[in-house]
Protein backbone atom coordinates (compact mmCIF):
# COMPACT_ATOMS: atom_id res chain seq x y z
CA UNK A 1 0.00 0.00 0.00
CA UNK A 2 1.88 3.50 -1.11
CA UNK A 3 2.61 6.13 2.11
CA UNK A 4 0.20 8.35 0.47
CA UNK A 5 -2.86 8.71 -1.71
CA UNK A 6 -4.06 11.77 -3.80
CA UNK A 7 -7.52 13.45 -2.47
CA UNK A 8 -9.88 15.56 -3.11
CA UNK A 9 -7.86 17.67 0.10
CA UNK A 10 -4.51 16.76 -1.31
CA UNK A 11 -1.75 14.32 -0.53
CA UNK A 12 -2.92 12.07 2.48
CA UNK A 13 -0.95 9.58 4.92
CA UNK A 14 -3.38 6.75 5.80
CA UNK A 15 -0.57 5.07 8.15
CA UNK A 16 -0.56 8.75 10.04
CA UNK A 17 -3.70 10.11 9.13
CA UNK A 18 -2.36 13.30 8.30
CA UNK A 19 -2.35 15.77 4.61
CA UNK A 20 0.99 17.47 3.58
CA UNK A 21 -0.39 21.05 2.29
CA UNK A 22 -3.53 20.59 1.88
CA UNK A 23 -5.44 22.77 0.04
CA UNK A 24 -8.61 22.86 2.55
CA UNK A 25 -9.28 22.29 6.37
CA UNK A 26 -8.08 19.13 7.74
CA UNK A 27 -7.37 17.54 10.67
CA UNK A 28 -3.53 17.89 10.76
CA UNK A 29 -1.83 19.36 8.67
CA UNK A 30 2.11 19.20 7.90
CA UNK A 31 3.45 22.35 6.03
CA UNK A 32 6.22 22.69 4.01
CA UNK A 33 6.39 26.36 3.96
CA UNK A 34 4.31 29.82 4.22
CA UNK A 35 3.40 30.32 0.40
CA UNK A 36 -0.52 30.61 0.54
CA UNK A 37 -0.93 28.42 -1.87
CA UNK A 38 0.75 25.49 0.51
CA UNK A 39 -0.74 27.07 3.83
CA UNK A 40 -4.44 26.76 4.04
CA UNK A 41 -5.84 28.03 7.05
CA UNK A 42 -8.73 26.50 8.85
CA UNK A 43 -7.21 23.13 9.73
CA UNK A 44 -7.60 21.56 14.04
CA UNK A 45 -3.57 21.34 13.97
CA UNK A 46 -0.79 21.96 11.83
CA UNK A 47 3.12 20.97 11.90
CA UNK A 48 6.01 22.99 10.23
CA UNK A 49 9.75 23.22 10.72
CA UNK A 50 10.66 25.46 13.57
CA UNK A 51 12.50 28.10 11.08
CA UNK A 52 9.83 29.08 9.62
CA UNK A 53 7.31 29.12 12.22
CA UNK A 54 6.79 33.02 12.36
CA UNK A 55 5.96 33.09 9.01
CA UNK A 56 3.80 30.75 9.00
CA UNK A 57 2.27 31.86 12.05
CA UNK A 58 1.58 35.26 10.04
CA UNK A 59 0.13 33.40 7.37
CA UNK A 60 -2.31 31.36 9.28
CA UNK A 61 -3.19 33.87 12.14
CA UNK A 62 -1.32 33.50 16.00
CA UNK A 63 -3.69 31.56 17.76
CA UNK A 64 -3.87 28.67 15.61
CA UNK A 65 -2.23 25.81 17.33
CA UNK A 66 1.29 24.78 15.28
CA UNK A 67 3.74 22.47 16.63
CA UNK A 68 7.24 23.71 15.19
CA UNK A 69 10.28 21.03 14.80
CA UNK A 70 14.13 21.49 13.97
CA UNK A 71 15.23 20.30 10.72
CA UNK A 72 16.03 16.39 10.80
CA UNK A 73 13.77 15.70 14.10
CA UNK A 74 11.67 12.78 13.82
CA UNK A 75 8.18 12.50 15.10
CA UNK A 76 6.15 9.31 15.20
CA UNK A 77 2.68 10.34 13.81
CA UNK A 78 0.42 7.02 13.98
CA UNK A 79 2.79 4.35 12.76
CA UNK A 80 4.81 6.60 10.31
CA UNK A 81 8.16 8.84 11.27
CA UNK A 82 8.01 12.17 9.60
CA UNK A 83 10.88 14.39 9.66
CA UNK A 84 11.22 17.79 7.91
CA UNK A 85 14.39 18.65 6.06
CA UNK A 86 15.45 22.26 3.97
CA UNK A 87 14.00 23.00 0.52
CA UNK A 88 15.93 25.94 0.07
CA UNK A 89 12.87 27.56 -1.32
CA UNK A 90 12.27 30.28 0.92
CA UNK A 91 13.09 30.62 4.73
CA UNK A 92 11.53 27.54 6.76
CA UNK A 93 10.60 25.59 3.59
CA UNK A 94 11.07 21.58 4.16
CA UNK A 95 10.90 18.61 2.52
CA UNK A 96 8.72 15.90 4.15
CA UNK A 97 10.17 12.66 4.56
CA UNK A 98 8.06 9.80 5.85
CA UNK A 99 9.47 6.28 6.64
CA UNK A 100 7.40 3.06 7.70
CA UNK A 101 8.44 -0.43 7.74
CA UNK A 102 11.79 0.52 5.83
CA UNK A 103 9.38 2.08 3.09
CA UNK A 104 10.77 6.34 2.79
CA UNK A 105 8.93 8.82 0.51
CA UNK A 106 9.98 12.67 0.06
CA UNK A 107 7.75 15.10 -0.62
CA UNK A 108 9.78 17.79 -1.99
CA UNK A 109 7.28 20.77 -1.48
CA UNK A 110 8.45 23.75 -3.74
CA UNK A 111 12.56 23.86 -3.64
CA UNK A 112 15.52 25.72 -5.39
CA UNK A 113 19.41 24.12 -5.81
CA UNK A 114 20.59 27.40 -6.24
CA UNK A 115 22.39 29.43 -3.45
CA UNK A 116 20.36 31.68 -1.54
CA UNK A 117 21.41 33.61 1.52
CA UNK A 118 18.01 34.07 3.39
CA UNK A 119 17.48 30.31 3.74
CA UNK A 120 19.10 26.92 4.38
CA UNK A 121 20.29 25.08 1.26
CA UNK A 122 18.05 21.93 -0.50
CA UNK A 123 19.25 18.54 1.11
CA UNK A 124 19.24 15.98 -0.96
CA UNK A 125 17.52 12.88 0.55
CA UNK A 126 17.64 8.91 -0.56
CA UNK A 127 14.06 7.70 -0.85
CA UNK A 128 11.83 5.03 -2.36
CA UNK A 129 9.23 7.48 -3.87
CA UNK A 130 10.05 11.05 -4.82
CA UNK A 131 7.51 13.71 -4.53
CA UNK A 132 8.74 16.74 -6.69
CA UNK A 133 6.99 19.76 -7.47
CA UNK A 134 7.11 20.61 -11.24
CA UNK A 135 6.68 24.59 -11.61
CA UNK A 136 9.24 25.17 -13.94
CA UNK A 137 9.11 21.67 -15.65
CA UNK A 138 9.92 22.53 -19.24
CA UNK A 139 13.71 22.44 -21.12
CA UNK A 140 13.16 26.47 -22.18
CA UNK A 141 13.42 27.23 -18.39
CA UNK A 142 16.89 27.51 -17.62
CA UNK A 143 17.82 29.75 -15.32
CA UNK A 144 20.66 33.05 -15.39
CA UNK A 145 23.47 33.31 -12.63
CA UNK A 146 22.45 35.24 -9.97
CA UNK A 147 24.90 37.56 -9.40
CA UNK A 148 24.83 38.34 -13.37
CA UNK A 149 20.64 39.18 -12.59
CA UNK A 150 21.32 41.09 -9.50
CA UNK A 151 24.09 43.65 -11.43
CA UNK A 152 21.48 43.98 -14.61
CA UNK A 153 18.89 44.93 -11.69
CA UNK A 154 21.05 47.68 -10.31
CA UNK A 155 22.42 48.92 -13.68
CA UNK A 156 18.33 49.16 -14.07
CA UNK A 157 18.49 51.02 -11.50
CA UNK A 158 20.83 53.47 -12.31
CA UNK A 159 19.75 53.97 -15.18
CA UNK A 160 16.44 55.40 -13.99
CA UNK A 161 18.17 57.38 -11.13
CA UNK A 162 20.03 59.09 -14.49
CA UNK A 163 16.46 60.00 -15.92
CA UNK A 164 15.04 60.72 -13.07
CA UNK A 165 12.14 58.16 -12.73
CA UNK A 166 11.35 55.72 -10.14
CA UNK A 167 12.56 52.16 -10.00
CA UNK A 168 9.56 50.56 -9.37
CA UNK A 169 10.16 46.74 -8.96
CA UNK A 170 7.67 43.78 -9.06
CA UNK A 171 8.56 40.70 -6.96
CA UNK A 172 6.82 37.99 -4.43
CA UNK A 173 6.67 39.86 -0.87
CA UNK A 174 7.74 36.42 0.76
CA UNK A 175 10.80 34.85 -0.26
CA UNK A 176 11.83 36.31 -3.49
CA UNK A 177 11.59 40.11 -2.03
CA UNK A 178 14.18 38.82 0.66
CA UNK A 179 16.48 37.50 -1.40
CA UNK A 180 17.11 40.20 -3.41
CA UNK A 181 17.21 42.38 -0.61
CA UNK A 182 19.85 40.81 0.63
CA UNK A 183 21.76 40.87 -2.66
CA UNK A 184 21.38 44.76 -3.30
CA UNK A 185 23.68 47.35 -2.47
CA UNK A 186 22.40 50.91 -1.16
CA UNK A 187 18.82 52.18 0.32
CA UNK A 188 15.62 50.55 -1.02
CA UNK A 189 12.24 51.68 -0.31
CA UNK A 190 9.99 48.52 0.16
CA UNK A 191 5.59 48.20 0.22
CA UNK A 192 4.72 47.29 3.93
CA UNK A 193 3.81 44.16 2.10
CA UNK A 194 7.37 43.38 1.76
CA UNK A 195 8.25 44.79 5.13
CA UNK A 196 5.57 42.39 6.73
CA UNK A 197 7.94 39.31 6.40
CA UNK A 198 11.05 40.89 5.64
CA UNK A 199 10.62 41.77 9.80
CA UNK A 200 10.01 37.92 10.28
CA UNK A 201 13.74 37.09 8.48
CA UNK A 202 15.18 40.13 10.79
CA UNK A 203 14.05 38.14 13.63
CA UNK A 204 15.38 34.81 12.34
CA UNK A 205 18.66 36.20 12.40
CA UNK A 206 18.74 36.49 8.51
CA UNK A 207 20.84 39.69 7.44
CA UNK A 208 18.60 41.89 5.44
CA UNK A 209 18.87 46.02 4.99
CA UNK A 210 16.37 48.11 7.56
CA UNK A 211 13.79 49.80 4.63
CA UNK A 212 14.55 53.22 3.41
CA UNK A 213 12.14 55.55 4.93
CA UNK A 214 9.62 57.92 3.37
CA UNK A 215 7.38 57.60 0.23
CA UNK A 216 9.19 56.72 -2.84
CA UNK A 217 10.47 59.37 -4.84
CA UNK A 218 12.41 59.95 -8.50
CA UNK A 219 15.56 58.22 -8.37
CA UNK A 220 14.52 55.54 -5.64
CA UNK A 221 14.29 51.35 -6.36
CA UNK A 222 10.68 50.16 -4.64
CA UNK A 223 10.13 46.86 -4.10
CA UNK A 224 6.65 45.79 -4.03
CA UNK A 225 4.05 42.62 -5.06
CA UNK A 226 2.83 42.14 -8.31
CA UNK A 227 -0.39 44.22 -8.61
CA UNK A 228 0.90 47.55 -7.29
CA UNK A 229 -0.21 50.73 -8.57
CA UNK A 230 2.76 52.10 -10.61
CA UNK A 231 3.28 55.26 -9.90
CA UNK A 232 3.40 58.22 -12.78
CA UNK A 233 6.52 57.78 -14.80
CA UNK A 234 8.04 55.20 -13.14
CA UNK A 235 9.96 52.13 -15.12
CA UNK A 236 8.63 48.68 -14.12
CA UNK A 237 10.42 45.34 -13.87
CA UNK A 238 9.54 42.00 -12.57
CA UNK A 239 11.94 39.78 -11.29
CA UNK A 240 10.52 35.94 -12.23
CA UNK A 241 11.20 32.63 -13.82
CA UNK A 242 7.85 33.66 -15.75
CA UNK A 243 10.09 36.27 -17.44
CA UNK A 244 12.19 33.27 -19.12
CA UNK A 245 9.09 33.33 -21.96
CA UNK A 246 7.67 36.77 -23.74
CA UNK A 247 3.93 36.12 -23.06
CA UNK A 248 3.70 37.05 -19.05
CA UNK A 249 6.18 40.30 -19.33
CA UNK A 250 3.92 41.74 -22.57
CA UNK A 251 1.24 40.84 -21.13
CA UNK A 252 1.97 43.25 -18.28
CA UNK A 253 3.32 45.80 -20.01
CA UNK A 254 6.63 45.71 -18.71
CA UNK A 255 9.70 47.46 -19.34
CA UNK A 256 12.29 45.02 -17.91
CA UNK A 257 12.07 41.46 -17.22
CA UNK A 258 14.47 40.00 -14.95
CA UNK A 259 14.87 36.01 -14.73
CA UNK A 260 15.24 35.01 -10.73
CA UNK A 261 13.02 31.57 -9.51
CA UNK A 262 12.89 30.30 -5.95
CA UNK A 263 12.05 27.30 -7.74
CA UNK A 264 13.89 24.64 -9.74
CA UNK A 265 14.68 25.21 -13.23
CA UNK A 266 14.38 22.26 -15.87
CA UNK A 267 18.30 20.98 -15.02
CA UNK A 268 17.63 21.65 -11.50
CA UNK A 269 14.96 19.63 -11.43
CA UNK A 270 16.57 16.70 -13.42
CA UNK A 271 19.40 16.96 -11.01
CA UNK A 272 17.62 16.60 -7.70
CA UNK A 273 15.18 14.00 -9.06
CA UNK A 274 18.71 11.94 -9.53
CA UNK A 275 20.26 12.74 -5.92
CA UNK A 276 17.11 11.09 -4.06
CA UNK A 277 17.69 7.63 -6.56
CA UNK A 278 13.73 6.85 -6.14
CA UNK A 279 12.30 4.30 -8.12
CA UNK A 280 9.59 5.91 -8.61
CA UNK A 281 8.42 9.59 -8.98
CA UNK A 282 4.84 11.70 -8.45
CA UNK A 283 4.80 15.08 -10.26
CA UNK A 284 2.70 17.67 -9.03
CA UNK A 285 2.65 21.55 -8.80
CA UNK A 286 2.50 22.43 -12.29
CA UNK A 287 4.00 21.12 -15.79
CA UNK A 288 3.03 17.40 -14.55
CA UNK A 289 2.59 15.88 -18.06
CA UNK A 290 5.31 16.77 -19.58
CA UNK A 291 8.26 15.69 -16.61
CA UNK A 292 6.58 12.56 -16.09
CA UNK A 293 6.58 11.93 -19.48
CA UNK A 294 10.07 12.77 -20.06
CA UNK A 295 11.18 10.76 -16.68
CA UNK A 296 9.11 7.67 -18.25
CA UNK A 297 10.93 7.70 -21.73
CA UNK A 298 14.73 7.62 -19.08
CA UNK A 299 13.59 4.78 -17.25
CA UNK A 300 12.07 6.47 -14.54
CA UNK A 301 8.53 4.91 -12.70
CA UNK A 302 6.75 8.26 -13.32
CA UNK A 303 3.16 9.47 -12.44
CA UNK A 304 1.76 12.96 -12.61
CA UNK A 305 -0.61 13.93 -9.69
Amino acid sequence: MPLLESREAGLYCPAGDFYIDPQQPVQRAVLTHAHSDHACPGSAAYLTASRGLALVRERLGGEVPIEAVPYGDARTIGGVRVSLHPAGHILGSSQIRIEQDGEVWVVSGDYKLTSDPTCEPFEALRCHTFVTESTFALPVFRWEDEAAVIAAIEQWWAANREADRISLLLVYPLGKAQRILARLRGDVKVDPSVERYSRLYRQAGVALPEPAAGAAKKGDLLIAPPGFRRPPGASTAMASGWMRIRGPRRRQSLDRGFILSDHADWPQLLQAIDATQAESVWVTHGYTAPLARWLGEHGKAALAI
